[in-house]
């Protein structure tokens, strides 16, 4: 999910709760302790479609999310 996207369900008014189904390219450093715990450093999202937004509350779908900008979205496009 971008950061630079907050959803609204028109049909209840939820702005904190969503299922998202989205699809990632990303580029990582795969960093293996000795003990073999795998921790992902320095992630880089080259490519992302978010396919599917449903409302946690009421279950609306597509025509009922209003994709919102966020604060920095904003900022950037006044700036």
């Amino acid at each position: 999910m971008s950061p630079s996207v907050r959803y609204r369900c028109t049909a209840c008014g939820n702005l904190t709760r969503f299922d998202v189904v989205a699809v990632r390219r990303t580029r990582a450093f795969h960093h293996y302790s000795v003990a073999g715990e795998l921790t992902l450093e320095d992630e880089l999202v080259l490519d992302e479609r978010v396919d599917e937004v449903v409302c946690r509350w009421c279950g609306a779908t597509a025509g009922a999310i209003q994709a919102l900008p966020t604060e920095a979205t904003e900022a950037a496009a006044s700036g």
